[in-house]
């Protein structure tokens, strides 16, 4: 059955609600379909919120009261390849003629955490939220007979997060075998993963 008119199919991509009319666009602008320029720069904004997060997770195990400098470079490892793709993204967004909105930066969220294991669920969630939102990107792009947009989403956004997600999910057994848990006791299974991990100084 045919969706009534007006209808939207449910949608988790992010909504960018301010960006600018596609009227009087930029002169290099190539084939870049109003709805996969919206979504593109909807989707760079969430990859931004997603690095700031990951530097504030950096930030707390680098406290003197939780001290784990490897979990922590970690952390700032991931915000920075976050941002790197983020960077990327708008990059891209431009080449093809479309406009960046920018927006108000959000706190975190995450302030309460300074334990490994809730901080790498929490990063495991994230990237599979992104990995979600990029599937649905890649699909938009081509409903909208842009293939060359969900060609270069698919290559450098989608397919990098394959290998993180695996690192990710090794870490995470790892951290429950040593015993590490959800709560800020921070045990010695902590310590051990801090010191052992050989992920974490990849």
């Amino acid at each position: 059955m045919a969706e009534p008119p007006g209808k939207k199919l449910k949608s988790s991509l992010p909504q960018c609600t301010a960006h600018p009319s596609s009227e009087g666009s930029s002169r290099v602008r190539q084939n870049l379909p109003a709805a996969v320029e919206e979504a593109l720069c909807g989707v760079s904004g969430l990859m931004w919120d997603g690095a700031y997060k990951l530097q504030a997770l950096a930030s707390a195990f680098e406290r003197d009261d939780v001290a784990l400098p490897r979990v922590a470079a970690f952390f700032h490892q991931e915000a920075l390849k976050q941002q790197a793709e983020a960077e990327a993204m708008l990059d891209y967004l431009a080449e093809r003629g479309g406009k960046y909105c920018g927006k108000d930066i959000q706190k975190p969220g995450c302030e309460a955490v300074c334990a490994v294991l809730p901080a790498l669920e929490l990063l495991l969630l994230q990237l599979k939220e992104e990995a979600g939102v990029l599937v649905e990107l890649s699909q938009l792009a081509r409903e909208h007979g842009d293939p060359h947009t969900a060609s270069v989403v698919k290559s450098h956004f989608l397919a990098p997060r394959v290998d993180r997600l695996k690192l990710l999910g090794d870490l995470l057994t790892s951290a429950r075998r040593i015993g590490c848990t959800s709560d800020q006791t921070r045990g010695f299974g902590e310590y051990i993963l801090n010191e052992l991990q050989e992920e974490l100084t990849r």
